[in-house]
């Protein structure tokens, strides 16, 4: 991959359309691995909302004492959804990644207590049920990433009366995947397992990559609240 100062978006579209070859877990941590040493600047040039919409949630619904609260960045990457929680006031985060490479640039924030590789959707979540406060996971819930089912690791993950926001694309390539995350968060919330507390559709989500769309792409930011059991 080029240098970061002369990278254009046509070189981020190439990057995340080869992407989409990586079929095995494999390929997709090597991908990533390759991936991470670029992926800060990558993602701005890409205009990627998501992580700051995010945080931008929890800021507006978490009324408990921050400083002592632990989050859970689920597919951490590099850490850029722990940098922006910060400067809202947390302080403790465990991150999880399928990739090393990811996880190198997160360690070196220095915000992270506890690192974890973990391949999701392929192995169970490395950590304690009920143990996070709040658990975040932004870009991974998607066609050929992480499996649906995931999100009921992330729920038990979580403690009665905590967090969960979770976001995914809503552009043609991947409405087959948010119609079945839909179908699931509401089966769970029948359920008793949590509530709906937040669902944003936001329409310039991130710069559009695939030849079969223009300008921006579309996504869903969802936030849910645990219920005791």
């Amino acid at each position: 991959m080029m240098s970061a100062e002369n990278r254009t978006f046509e070189n981020v579209k190439a990057v995340i359309l080869s992407a989409h070859k990586n079929t095995t877990s494999s390929n997709k941590i090597t991908f990533y691995d390759n991936w991470a040493e670029n992926y800060d600047q990558d993602v701005a040039i890409l205009d990627f909302r998501a992580p700051s919409l995010a945080v931008k949630s929890i800021d507006s619904h978490f009324a408990g004492d921050r400083e002592a609260a632990v989050v859970l960045d689920v597919a951490c990457g590099t850490g850029q959804v722990a940098k922006l929680m910060k400067r809202h006031g947390f302080r403790h985060f465990v991150g999880i990644d399928g990739s090393r490479g990811m996880m190198e640039l997160a360690k070196k924030t220095e915000l992270y207590q506890d690192l974890k590789q973990c391949m999701l959707g392929e192995e169970p979540l490395p950590v304690q049920w009920g143990s996070f406060d709040v658990v975040m996971i932004t870009g991974a819930l998607s066609m050929g990433q992480v499996p649906v089912g995931v999100v009921r690791e992330l729920c038990k993950a979580t403690k009665p009366g905590g967090y969960i926001c979770m976001t995914t694309r809503s552009n043609y390539d991947n409405l087959e995947y948010k119609a079945a995350l839909e179908c699931e968060l509401k089966r769970m919330e029948e359920e008793g397992l949590w509530v709906c507390v937040d669902k944003t559709e936001v329409e310039d989500w991130e710069k559009a990559v695939s030849e079969k769309e223009e300008g921006y792409i579309s996504g869903c930011l969802y936030v849910y609240k645990t219920l005791a059991p």
